[in-house]
């Protein structure tokens, strides 16, 4: 990953409310859940919701498609373990005791 996107993940996820959806969201996996059900979950009004889930798109740590009526957000995973390499990869000066724990989820498309 860039540097400029590893700094966008972070300042993204620097803030309460987009870090418990970001989790929930890494929690339901792949099949992502709809953006009011989140709010529901999370106790987030609409509104909130809305500038929060723009701000992790814009990140690229979450991704959007629409079903009916309804739009599901999901984790990008691959953000996500991009992120996790970076922040670990000279862990312990690339002693291989260090070594970070496999990738979350495969990727999906």
């Amino acid at each position: 990953m860039e540097t400029r996107n590893i700094i966008n993940a972070l300042a993204a996820l620097a803030q309460e409310s987009r870090l418990a959806v970001f989790r929930l969201l890494v929690q339901v996996g792949p099949e992502g859940m709809a953006a009011s059900k989140i709010g529901e979950q999370l106790s987030i009004p609409p509104s909130s919701m809305s500038f929060h889930l723009k701000e992790l798109s814009h990140a690229q740590l979450v991704s959007s498609r629409h079903e009916g009526r309804f739009v599901i957000y999901s984790a990008n995973f691959g953000t996500m373990n991009g992120l996790i390499g970076f922040l670990t990869e000279n862990c312990c000066g690339g002693n291989a005791v260090c070594a970070p724990a496999a990738v979350c989820c495969p990727q999906t498309a």
